[in-house]
């Protein structure tokens, strides 16, 4: 069990505490329990979230999980407000008390103005209004039907994290939970398979496109990489890709043969192991256009989540919640991600990328594929993404 903390840095009081008993949600295993110095006093205005570090000394997650007889000294209606950030209207979130401090957290880091928990909301003051819930199914009963009632006169009701998928257009992974997942309307494309039938001709009518351009600029550079440097042309690896199975992607090779003879070890932007020739296909994307063959074999797809080592996947999971639910699609030659985000070669710019990767893998159509490929484009003329 990891090492307990407080919410506060004040003195320990010298009078007797009262005892709070304290619940390590066994279920979500990337969670650590914060222990209160004084249950009574509690100010949860004042609370600060306490993440369990990775190896590299990363943000994990957090989840505060206080059992009924702390809330009752807490104040359950006691309202939060933060509104100095800038003139934007406020965002009036309802949430249980035990997630308020995560809530916080997370709102005061994308700077967004919020009211949270204020039940004296009249009907008239909420028409209009974008409403938004996290944690709902642990609210009480008084409380949900508090939200319901604002929806049917006028008030917009949607979750937290769809309310920062709109402003920032990616995922939020921090406050992601089983319910994320699970709820009707999440993912509805991932169950009804609509979608995929028509990804896959796209797929398809992208590879006879780029077929005439393609052949002849990868004879060009097979040839150049063998000029350049003994080894061979193509690189191949192992990948995971649609529900965690592996396959084998093909590349041009960028690096030297012994680029991994210390081990699997990340690419970084400017990597030494890469070849002169290497840089250039690298930048321009051009050892890629093997992956095309992945395409037709239907390992992949023109976009999706870019495809990960599972050596790599081992680590990224302990860091990140939820990280293999990006293999609900397939791997893609490119990716929202991609050309969203800089290069990235750290778990850090993983945790950004995958939140690119979650709202994709939430919003897949076709119209957004079409934007990404289109991206894409500008991506490769001006070097940027990875």
């Amino acid at each position: 069990m990891p090492e307990l903390h407080s919410f506060t840095d004040s003195k320990p009081s010298a009078k007797k505490k009262k005892s709070v008993k304290l619940e390590l949600v066994q279920e979500e295993p990337y969670y650590e329990v914060i222990k209160p110095e004084e249950s009574e006093t509690l100010d949860y205005a004042s609370l600060t979230p306490k993440a369990q570090p990775g190896e590299a000394g990363l943000f994990k997650s957090v989840q505060y999980h206080i059992d009924v007889e702390l809330k009752q000294h807490s104040g359950l209606d006691k309202v939060y407000q933060k509104t100095d950030f800038d003139r934007t209207k406020p965002l009036y979130v309802y949430t249980p008390i035990e997630k308020v401090a995560l809530v916080r957290h997370v709102l005061e880091d994308k700077k967004i103005n919020y009211v949270l928990n204020d039940y004296s909301l009249t009907t008239a003051e909420a028409r209009g209004k974008t409403i938004c819930h996290y944690y709902i199914r642990t609210l009480n009963v008084a409380h949900r039907e508090f939200l319901v009632k604002k929806l049917k006169y006028g008030a917009r009701i949607l979750s937290l994290v769809e309310a920062i998928e709109e402003r920032f257009k990616y995922t939020e992974v921090r406050l992601l939970n089983s319910d994320f997942y699970i709820h009707s309307k999440q993912f509805s494309v991932l169950r009804h398979k609509h979608h995929t039938i028509p990804k896959r001709m796209v797929d398809l009518l992208f590879v006879l496109l780029l077929a005439p351009i393609a052949i002849p600029v990868g004879l060009i550079t097979a040839l150049l990489i063998k000029l350049e440097s003994r080894g061979p042309v193509f690189f191949t690896q192992e990948r995971t890709g649609l529900y965690n199975q592996l396959y084998t992607v093909i590349k041009f090779r960028s690096m030297a043969a012994d680029a991994e003879k210390s081990g699997a070890q990340w690419a970084t932007k400017n990597d030494m192991r890469v070849t002169r020739i290497g840089k250039i296909i690298r930048k321009t994307r051009i050892d890629e256009l093997p992956q095309l063959i992945n395409v037709l074999k239907g390992e992949m797809s023109m976009v999706g989540p870019r495809p990960e080592r599972e050596v790599f996947i081992d680590q990224l999971e302990q860091e990140i919640p939820y990280y293999r639910f990006r293999h609900a699609v397939r791997p893609g030659v490119t990716g929202y991600a991609q050309v969203c985000y800089p290069y990235g070669a750290s778990v850090e710019d993983a945790i950004w990328k995958h939140r690119y990767d979650m709202f994709y893998v939430k919003h897949q159509s076709l119209w957004l594929d079409l934007k990404v490929l289109g991206k894409t484009v500008t991506t490769v003329l001006f070097g940027k993404g990875t």
